[in-house]
């Protein structure tokens, strides 16, 4: 039970933060933004029709199908990990996934695009906005601690079939 109360608790928290700021970005609407590091990084706000960098413009249907996928297979994973201090780490980087794809996956139903508005003009990065934010966090954490911290054995949890041993 903590571990769902521990998974509800920050996906709570981390998707009102993210409905928070998009909702703060509204007021960015219509004008040259707002440089908080001159040249290097500026709020300016940007309605995302498609998927990262403006990918799959267009396609609502296809990544609002996408996203509900990712939302199944993220809350089936976290379901099967163990609720063990070993796990703690998957267990956050499931939370920062599923906060991610729905705080981007509830722009897309409620307005048809994603509020993007954070812009590092030095390099002309593409506007994106906290829950992508939080699914790149997410994607680099679990990498690392795929290669550096779990073994095949922590991982085979999320196995869809179990191997037998003579293969």
């Amino acid at each position: 039970m903590k571990k769902y109360l521990f998974g509800i608790t920050g996906f709570i928290i981390l998707f009102a933060a993210d409905r928070i700021t998009k909702v703060l970005a509204l007021g960015l609407k219509g004008t040259d933004g707002i440089p908080v590091i001159k040249d290097v990084f500026r709020l300016f706000y940007l309605e995302n029709h498609g998927a990262a960098f403006g990918v799959l413009k267009d396609q609502r249907f296809l990544l609002l199908l996408v996203a509900f996928i990712i939302l199944i297979a993220v809350i089936a994973a976290f379901i099967r990990i163990p609720f063990t201090k070993r796990y703690i780490p998957m267990d956050i980087i499931l939370v920062l996934l599923l906060s991610g794809a729905a705080g981007n996956m509830y722009d897309r139903i409620k307005d048809g695009y994603v509020t993007d508005f954070l812009y590092f003009e030095l390099i002309d990065f593409p506007v994106f906005n906290v829950a992508d934010c939080y699914v790149v966090i997410a994607a680099f954490a679990a990498v690392f601690y795929i290669m550096f911290y779990y073994n095949d054995n922590d991982l085979e949890i999320f196995r869809l079939k179990k191997v037998e041993e003579n293969e």
